[in-house]
């Protein structure tokens, strides 16, 4: 019987990363200390990847901050392989294909997570699946987004490309979200609750800001035109996003895209309170979450909304609903199902472990 470990391990380095014996392999290390990955997912990477015949060397590193290291390219492009056990992989996620050799964002962030069916149901399903959805999504007419605290947007989709994995830079692990579909055609509101959180796109401080009361973003074609709520709250948004748009030059009325989770096996064991930024960006791949990506003009903008249960409605049928992808609902997505069985277990078995 496969160790869950050894087969969360192998789902990374061969179903997703294609790692063949022979190769050399470089594992970026963040700091176990600041609380975002455990110490052990990287040797249990390590062990797995020798025993499949690679070489394997380890790069330790820091926190993410705002500057492209030349020095930490210069050292991937030495290995035929790069996987980031750190959030500087995030970084550059949305970008076009630069990095010097192949490399994977993992957010399994630690053993629990590797081996449960967040990392280790076949990673090629959910490619599969993500690729279905996307076609639902761009292909649809119409689309409304709604969720229990008053979320109301609805606009039409702009003419986009599907991406192909390799569109971007870096391949990510769990796969767990949808293609970022453009809001320059939406309008309505958005119900802010809880926390304004960071992308992992850029560093900045405060992190993240309390939102003890819900606030409504009012939006009109993809720009934010006005925030309604209790008065005091709506002033601390107002100035959060002044001082995030002055500090990186952007336009922070720009609500640029959004997307929901793919993956119901993501979950989060902690508290929300205890660190919004980390739970947001954990959370994130669970189909009960969608985010939209605002202040900026690209995907993922600096500031993140998180909606809960939300339900996705395209073209008059419920594609999210309150929370849920439902997935055999759709032809394009039964098909996945009927192709990977693992991942009819995986709906059948959502994780509920969402930090709140």
């Amino acid at each position: 019987m496969t160790d869950p470990h050894e087969e969360g391990a192998r789902n990374l380095l061969v179903n997703c990363a294609k790692a063949n014996a022979g190769e050399k392999l470089l594992l970026i290390c963040e700091d176990h200390t600041l609380g975002w990955y455990d110490r052990e997912i990287a040797n249990i990477i390590d062990g797995c990847a020798r025993n499949l015949g690679l070489s394997v060397a380890r790069l330790n590193v820091g926190a993410p901050d705002n500057e492209k290291s030349a020095k930490l390219t210069d050292t991937m492009s030495a290995y035929d392989l790069s996987i980031f056990l750190s959030r500087i992989g995030d970084q550059d996620r949305f970008s076009v294909k630069n990095a010097p050799s192949r490399t994977v964002m993992s957010y399994a962030r630690d053993l629990r997570q590797l081996s449960s069916a967040y990392g280790c149901t076949h990673h090629q399903a959910l490619v599969r699946l993500k690729s279905a959805v996307d076609t639902l999504l761009l292909s649809s007419s119409s689309l409304r987004i709604t969720c229990p605290l008053g979320t109301n947007m609805e606009g039409r989709i702009t003419h986009q490309k599907s991406h192909e994995p390799t569109d971007v830079s870096v391949e990510r692990f769990p796969l767990g979200v949808a293609q970022p579909v453009l809001c320059n055609n939406f309008s309505g509101r958005v119900a802010l609750t809880r926390f304004l959180t960071p992308t992992g796109s850029s560093v900045y401080q405060p992190t993240t800001l309390s939102i003890p009361s819900i606030v409504y973003a009012e939006v009109e074609k993809g720009q934010i035109v006005n925030f309604n709520g209790n008065e005091d709250t709506v002033t601390k948004v107002h100035k959060h996003y002044d001082h995030i748009a002055k500090l990186f030059g952007l336009d922070g009325s720009i609500v640029h895209s959004f997307h929901a989770g793919i993956h119901p096996g993501a979950s989060y064991q902690h508290s929300a309170l205890d660190d919004p930024d980390r739970w947001s960006n954990n959370v994130f791949t669970n189909p009960r979450f969608l985010h939209f990506h605002t202040c900026g003009a690209y995907a993922p903008g600096e500031i993140c909304w998180m909606v809960l249960n939300p339900t996705i409605n395209i073209d008059g049928d419920n594609l999210w609903e309150h929370g849920k992808l439902m997935a055999e609902r759709f032809q394009k997505t039964r098909t996945c199902l009927d192709e990977w069985p693992g991942l009819i277990s995986l709906f059948k078995n959502p994780s509920n472990e969402i930090g709140i």
